[in-house]
């Protein structure tokens, strides 16, 4: 304070606590407080609870709080004992959540009520007071040295409780930057044949091998899938560009777009206007309208990552080289691919804009040996060689990571020894403990799933001792004999450059006490008997999430190795049509773009992508004119089916029974129905932004245009909607992907992938916090009066202190999920407005603006690469007409009034867009888990289409035209 006011403060503070003093003697009383302050501090902070107020876990209500608790002391104990005694009792604890205060509420059913946050408040206080009680006891006794640990724990407490950010702040920059470059040998490629042809919906079911035992089930709306046909190559207006890597990595999908294009003809908008901004809108709309599938979603490129599809090859390969699994057509056509993106030091990246690492480059050297055989022989081939050269000098197969190892020891060219344990035992431990596999993040906990079952069993192909191609790897691969490579010795060995996330010690030393587990002999029978169990448990689960997701499974690795489960296990219930209803969702995952076929890494963003359309259309105030109408009913029609386990085919699936509360508590699942997925309902996991972006489109169709009916889609499902988005709201306020944060932050310490970040717990996010607060708004100002409206607007207050709370010194977001500062900001700004800020008056709002506006490039434009996300600090790239678009809408969601730097972003976004409409593929848009990159090309056309409609719609109409004069001659 300084001064007289501070001297003010002090004889305040005496007059207050001398009645105490009368009460209790100085040192007492000094005891009671230190005791109170530590007993809350440790009780609110462990605490996990949605139940609890979000203004409880701030720092001056823990101090009040600690305070009154340590004043309380004398109270009789035991009264204070049995009081939360009685509290705790009458809650349900949640241990699948992990947390230390029960939920009052089922596991996902609902959202915090009242009276639930009476009780888990009181409990908090209640655990804080035992905890301060228990402090002071040991204060108390005569022995000092114990004495002397308190206050060091107290200090610990307080400044970990009070002093460190929570766990979803991403931190950054990373002490070690990228540093190196990807580079390609300039050059055109080869092309896939234009025989590939597209399909979707109930064409894609049609185009199926299905049988009566071996059907697929789910809605089929937003299945899309490309079947090779013997017809003669047709020729089309609408070229296929060669693609050649040293100009852009990105594939720029034109093989699909050529086709839509061929089947779709233009139509005309009558409406014509002088305005080179509206001009430009209904050019971008007409011409992404005509990519809309039959079903009404909009499909692309989702793929990217060059890690996904070598695994699947592999499956194919060790399962005895099925047709039914991957055709002819299918494996020259990933072969290309592979052939298509080497590098020119002879690797293969993590991703396609990724330098080579040892992760991307020895599983697809491995791939394309096992497709080509021959054809790909390090002896006669310039290209193997060069692969081969590449691992070699890395230090060969034993220093690629932990997940390209496991794809090997499969396949027979590496020893089970050379693997850390993943023991399946670990489902069988109590829920209760500290950590257990179901509390992971879903996309970890569903890959490592099936992985233990392998590793429990030790799979391994079972002709990989006289393959010949096989016997050929080991020696390939390895600069020593495969024979006498001391295998357990090289479990820990990582190139450098694919150690982003280096294994911690305290993994290390749980990876040390695993292999005395598994080589102690006086252990046997009961690892023996646990092992037997353990797998069981991994089989049975893995059966639980085939049947919850149509067989689609949650992402491409868990989808390849639940495979290889389901074709191993004979006691499942569907033993012998498990894998052929596996093979017929394979194709859900492949991609034909003109560098080849590549797997995707998920069956497609189909939902996202039109659910972003949507409300760009909505915006632009066009979606009611005759040119668009059939494509906004369309891709009404389309999300209408979409929303899971809600239309009529999607409760007939065998995943809808699994959504009754006992089938999901076995299987560790969130609520799912009322949500929307990022791609097909079939696909089944809901997530909290796309059930956010699906529920803001439906309600904006709904009441923004006539030509959609406004109960097409019931109050009650939308209520269903909004009650996943409450019950995915994380105790810090934020938003996580699937399902709450079930652990803790330490549990990072137990990553054990090298290759990934943040892949442990599900954090929140400022994307998911922004999409779920902005749709929350929507529905509360539609229905302002509804029974959960009180509920609605709470979880916004706390979704505002959450955004704020991980907003960066510079008025920026970190992006998890788009390329990256530019994206994260957008959302940020509309989070903050969606939960209550004015933006015209509001710091945060400003802080971002200016930040965006300080990285505005000369051009107008805004560009980010890859190496944002990566590195967790802005990478400038070469203008982006994405990055442009995302900071287009934050800046004009924030009313920034610099109204020239909107105008020249703008004038960027026009002088990009090409003839047709269309505007250049550029660089990677999407990244996930911080250090892979992965393809959007819808956003070349959603995001500068919906800038261009909120500005001409809404932000010119408000902030130039209000002005004396416009900067531009628009």
């Amino acid at each position: 304070f300084g001064g007289d006011k501070f001297v003010c403060f002090a004889c305040l503070f005496e007059e207050m606590i001398t009645p105490l003093q009368q009460i209790f003697d100085r040192e007492k009383l000094t005891a009671a407080l230190v005791a109170g302050l530590f007993g809350q501090a440790l009780s609110t902070y462990s605490s996990k609870s949605r139940s609890v107020p979000g203004w409880a876990y701030s720092k001056s209500c823990v101090l009040i709080c600690g305070l009154l608790t340590g004043v309380s002391q004398e109270i009789n104990y035991v009264i204070g004992l049995g009081t939360t005694a009685g509290l705790a009792l009458m809650g349900r604890w949640d241990n699948a959540r992990g947390e230390t205060v029960p939920r009052w509420e089922e596991h996902g059913a609902g959202a915090t009520r009242i009276v639930s946050r009476f009780w888990a408040l009181g409990l908090t206080w209640g655990c804080g007071w035992l905890w301060s009680r228990l402090w002071l006891k040991l204060w108390c006794s005569e022995r000092r040295e114990l004495q002397g640990l308190i206050i060091l724990s107290t200090l610990g407490v307080a400044g970990v409780s009070l002093g460190t950010r929570g766990v979803s702040w991403p931190g950054g920059p990373r002490p070690r930057p990228i540093g190196r470059k990807p580079k390609w040998n300039p050059g055109r490629r080869a092309k896939p044949s234009t025989r590939w042809q597209f399909a979707c919906g109930e064409r894609s079911h049609q185009l199926s091998r299905n049988t009566p035992n071996v059907q697929l089930t789910g809605e089929e709306a937003g299945r899309q899938v490309w079947y090779y046909t013997q017809d003669e190559e047709k020729t089309s207006p609408h070229t296929v560009e060669w693609f050649d890597p040293s100009i852009n990595p990105n594939a720029s999908d034109r093989i699909f777009r050529a086709k839509q294009l061929d089947a779709n003809p233009e139509k005309i908008l009558t409406i014509q206007k002088e305005d080179p901004v509206f001009s430009a809108l209904t050019k971008g709309l007409t011409f992404y309208q005509r990519l809309q599938c039959e079903d009404g979603h909009f499909a692309g490129d989702y793929g990217g990552p060059h890690f996904l599809s070598p695994g699947l090859v592999i499956a194919w390969y060790v399962l005895g080289k099925r047709e039914e699994l991957l055709n002819q057509a299918q494996r020259q056509a990933m072969a290309l691919y592979y052939k298509n993106h080497q590098q020119a030091d002879g690797g293969w990246g993590t991703h396609i804009e990724s330098p080579s690492t040892m992760f991307g480059s020895v599983l697809v050297y491995t791939a394309l040996r096992l497709l080509l055989a021959d054809g790909f022989d390090p002896e006669n081939d310039a290209s193997a060689a060069a692969a081969l050269r590449f691992i070699r000098t890395n230090g060969g197969a034993l220093y690629t990571s932990s997940w390209a190892k496991f794809a090997l020891c499969l396949l027979g060219v590496m020893d089970w020894e050379g693997h850390e344990s993943v023991p399946p035992e670990m489902w069988l431990l109590p829920e209760w403990i500290p950590f257990h596999p179901c509390r992971m993040w879903c996309h970890a906990r569903m890959v490592y799933l099936p992985m233990s079952y392998l590793w429990g069993k030790r799979w391994v192909y079972a002709h990989a001792e006289n393959d010949e191609l096989i016997l050929r790897l080991r020696q390939e691969l390895y600069i020593e004999p495969f024979d006498s490579i001391p295998w357990r010795q090289t479990r820990s060995l990582v190139a450098p450059f694919d150690d982003y996330s280096p294994i911690h010690p305290v993994m290390k030393f749980g990876q040390i006490v695993l292999r005395l587990y598994e080589s102690s002999r006086i252990l046997a029978p009961f690892r023996r008997y646990v092992r037997t169990r353990g797998v069981r448990f991994a089989a049975q689960y893995v059966y639980a999430e085939d049947q919850q997701t149509n067989y689609v499974d949650i992402g491409p690795v868990n989808k390849v190795y639940n495979m290889l489960v389901a074709a191993d296990d004979s006691q499942r219930p569907d033993a012998p049509y498990a894998f052929d209803r596996h093979c017929l969702r394979v194709p859900d995952y492949l991609w034909i773009a003109e560098d080849g076929m590549k797997m995707q890494g998920y069956n497609g963003s189909q939902c996202w992508d039109t659910s972003f359309f949507a409300q760009a259309l909505v915006e632009s105030r066009l979606g009611d004119e005759p040119c668009y109408r059939d494509c906004a009913q369309r891709a009404f029609e389309f999300l209408d089916k979409t929303q899971i386990l809600s239309s009529a085919k999607a409760q007939s699936s065998p995943a809808f029974p699994y959504e009754q509360w006992q089938q999901r508590q076995l299987a560790f699942r969130h609520v799912s129905k009322g949500g929307w997925p990022f791609s097909t309902s079939a696909h089944g996991w809901p997530i909290s932004d796309c059930t956010a972006e699906g529920l803001k489109s439906v309600l904006a169709m709904q009441r923004g245009l006539d030509c959609i009916k406004d109960d097409s889609v019931s109050v009650k499902r939308l209520s269903e909607a909004v009650n996943v988005i409450l019950t995915l709201q994380n105790h810090d306020g934020g938003w996580a992907t699937y399902e709450n944060n079930r652990g803790y932050g330490w549990y990072e310490w137990l990553n054990p992938s090298e290759v990934f970040g943040d892949i442990m717990i599900d954090y929140s996010y400022v994307e998911c916090s922004m999409a779920c607060a902005t749709a929350l708004r929507a529905f509360i100002d539609a229905f302002p009066s509804h029974t959960r409206s009180s509920e609605i607007l709470l979880a916004l207050g706390r979704g505002n202190t959450f955004l704020k709370s991980i907003q960066r010194k510079d008025g920026s977001w970190y992006g998890s999920w788009g390329c990256c500062f530019t994206y994260a900001v957008w959302f940020g700004i509309e989070g903050l407005v969606a939960t209550g800020e004015d933006p015209e008056t509001s710091r945060h709002v400003q802080k971002a603006c200016t930040f965006l506006i300080s990285k505005q490039r000369s051009d107008g434009g805004w560009g980010e690469t890859f190496e944002s996300c990566f590195d967790k600090r802005y990478s400038d790239g070469p203008s982006h007409v994405v990055n442009t678009a995302w900071a287009l809408l934050g800046l004009m969601a924030g009313h920034c009034t610099d109204i020239n730097a909107v105008d020249r972003g703008m004038d960027y976004l026009l002088h990009a867009q090409e003839s047709s409409g269309d505007w250049p593929q550029q660089g990677i848009s999407g990244v996930f888990n911080r250090a892979c990159g992965i393809t959007y090309t819808a956003y070349r056309n959603v995001f500068p289409i919906w800038a261009l409609a909120r500005y001409h719609s809404y932000y010119r109409p408000k902030m130039v035209l209000a002005n004396t004069a416009p900067s531009t001659p628009y």
